[in-house]
């Protein structure tokens, strides 16, 4: 896999070339070790992509780079892995790879993401808060981009409800960008996890932002838009959307309000208007009950995981790869169940990615 790592690190190649590329030598492996001849006589790669290509082997230490990101507790998940989102998946351009701190959102689980602008007002900050509360009190998760504002502050709300949240970032996922958000950041990894389609170490940078926009709509099932100049990112997420058939909705403010301007855009050409959290619940045809059920069905099931996992330890280390053998668990949700054990005190690990029992696991 560090192979794999190598060839989706290549700075300035793109996405849809390194596509090639693996599906012309069918692994990471075969693409690292091509002759130089050979890379100048394919016809998808331009000059350019070939010096990069050869840079790269010099300046990427892969073994080294492997290693951080293993202790660094980073999933790589490249296009072609079976955790990789189908969501994304569909996508006209998804990301090659993913890097996770924490989990993926889990599949079948619907997802909505809350987005705005970074200096809100009081108004917009105290909505967004409502509704990433409201969201993930009846079980549905929320997606966003841990930007200052309205992005925190709807994650926030779905942390201080216990429900699930997932950050996408504009960096590398072992930078916590913006810096004061470190407590949000560390949250969101105990509640859901932070996602980035850049490299481990990667700075925040301007171009990278409007890229990472398509994974928080690509994410979700609905993007909930709650503060907006008319010329900002949360409407290049609203325009990727709907590019994607998603629905999209807007909070109006007042007529005066710069920032609610690109809300009110957004309503004019057919969004969504947001009145009020339970509002939209009931027009997604969510009831009460439903969500009752749907809870205790999610309490049960993640509880039914901790018992398998806790069940396939003894007093003799297992490592990772045996575990997802005999679970049957993907690596994120056993990562998450490992964590989860291990914080209450049932298991130890006692090398790297070895786990062993420590006590009974009544009260899980």
């Amino acid at each position: 896999m560090k192979y794999e790592y190598w060839l989706a690190s290549i700075p300035h190649l793109s996405d849809c070339k390194k596509r090639l590329l693996r599906e012309e030598y069918k692994e990471g492996r075969a693409v690292y070790y091509i002759e130089e001849m050979q890379l100048r006589f394919l016809p998808f790669l331009g000059e350019q992509d070939v010096e990069g290509i050869l840079a790269a082997k010099k300046e990427i230490k892969i073994e080294k780079e492997w290693e951080c990101l293993l202790k660094q507790n980073i999933q790589f998940v490249p296009y072609f892995s079976a955790e990789y989102p189908k969501k994304l998946s569909q996508l006209p351009d998804p990301p090659y790879a993913l890097y996770v701190k924490g989990r993926l959102p889990e599949e079948g689980v619907f997802s909505a993401a809350i987005v705005g602008a970074r200096r809100c007002t009081p108004y917009g900050e105290e909505m967004a808060l409502d509704y990433g509360k409201c969201l993930a009190e009846h079980g549905i998760q929320v997606i966003s981009g841990m930007a200052r504002g309205i992005d925190g502050a709807g994650q926030r709300g779905a942390i201080d409800a216990g429900g699930a949240t997932f950050g996408v970032l504009g960096c590398g996922v072992d930078i916590c960008y913006p810096r004061e958000h470190i407590g949000l950041y560390m949250d969101i990894q105990k509640r859901g996890g932070v996602i980035s389609e850049q490299p481990p170490g990667r700075p925040p940078l301007p171009v990278y932002f409007p890229m990472r926009n398509r994974i928080i709509s690509g994410l979700s099932e609905l993007v909930l838009v709650m503060e907006a100049r008319l010329r900002s990112g949360s409407l290049i997420t609203a325009d990727q959307a709907l590019e994607q058939g998603k629905d999209v909705y807007a909070l109006p403010g007042p007529a005066t309000s710069q920032l609610s301007q690109g809300c009110h855009f957004l309503i004019r050409q057919g969004a969504g208007i947001l009145i009020s959290p339970q509002d939209l619940l009931t027009e997604l045809g969510i009831t009460e009950k439903e969500l009752e059920q749907k809870s205790d069905k999610i309490e049960k099931m993640l509880e039914n995981h901790k018992n398998v996992v806790y069940s396939c330890l003894g007093f003799f280390p297992k490592g990772l790869s045996q575990l997802i053998d005999e679970t049957g668990l993907s690596a994120s949700a056993l990562m998450q169940e490992l964590i989860s054990l291990e914080l209450k005190g049932c298991i130890r690990e006692v090398s790297k990615n070895y786990y062993i029992r420590v006590r009974e696991g009544k009260d899980f």
